[in-house]
């Protein structure tokens, strides 16, 4: 589990250096806990995959709604003054955040976060946790 996680930093690294205008990049548990992330502080990280959770449960909220979707989120973008979030599910269970500035080039982002998790999907699979409960 440890050269896993090392290989993850590895390939977050990656994309940071191909698209120099990103600040963070955060895997996350559907739950809202941090798995691995690059750049940034790691408490503004687990805040982004805390507020995340939230996110993809409204965005696959709307989904449900459109005629024809299977209701599952597969990117969320925001932009707001100074920069863009993207939340891209990445595998199951599993999602990518990225946090970049302003000058980014959006749609090379999205691109490269697609091919990442096209790549490594099954690296960014995060198991069910569980509460410890027997059943």
């Amino acid at each position: 589990m440890i050269q896993q996680r090392a290989n993850l930093d590895w390939i977050l690294k990656d994309l940071a250096t191909g698209v120099p205008q990103i600040h963070q990049i955060v895997v996350l548990s559907a739950d809202g806990l941090r798995i691995a992330r690059h750049g940034g502080d790691p408490d503004v990280a687990d805040r982004l995959a805390a507020a995340c959770a939230g996110l993809q449960s409204l965005a696959a909220a709307v989904a449900a709604e459109i005629p024809d979707s299977d209701g599952r989120m597969r990117m969320v973008v925001i932009e707001v003054d100074g920069g863009f979030f993207y939340l891209m599910a990445a595998g199951a269970g599993a999602y990518l955040a990225v946090l970049a500035d302003e000058t980014v080039d959006a749609g090379l982002v999205g691109a490269r976060m697609r091919d990442l998790v096209v790549r490594i999907g099954a690296h960014l699979t995060s198991p069910p946790r569980h509460d410890g409960h027997h059943g």
